[in-house]
């Protein structure tokens, strides 16, 4: 089991930045895929991003994708969302995971084992 502490959420305008750290302890992260999440109100929690256990390998919800970047630092036990471009849509409560020893890079919260308690994110138009 790992345990995950996101960080770095808060107040910002349309057009702003925001980098949502992910901490993990317990077991090595390195033994873990990672991935975003998101819970608007009214609405079910959708796939944001996630990353492979290496870093190789990345996949992005269509509604981020070239304005949201997933990284991890294996060394640290630290996954990063740097999110750019940010639109009011994009409020929501964040949430880490992590799959262990997953096959390929899970995007359903299915696969999933652990979770955090999530980061608030608003965006103000």
């Amino acid at each position: 089991q790992v345990q995950v502490v996101e960080s770095g959420g808060g107040l910002v305008q349309t057009g702003g930045s925001l980098r949502l750290s992910c901490a993990a302890s317990g077991r090595p992260l390195s033994m873990y895929a990672v991935g975003w999440f998101r819970l608007a109100p009214g609405k079910e929690r959708e796939f944001v991003a996630a990353m492979s256990r290496t870093g190789t390998r990345t996949n992005y919800a269509d509604s981020v994708k070239g304005r949201f970047t997933i990284s991890r630092d294996n060394a640290k036990n630290t996954v990063y969302l740097q999110m750019n471009s940010l639109k009011p849509e994009d409020t929501a409560a964040y949430y880490c995971a992590a799959a262990y020893l997953p096959v390929g890079i899970p995007v359903g919260t299915y696969q999933y084992d652990d979770w955090g308690q999530g980061t608030q994110v608003t965006v103000s138009s």
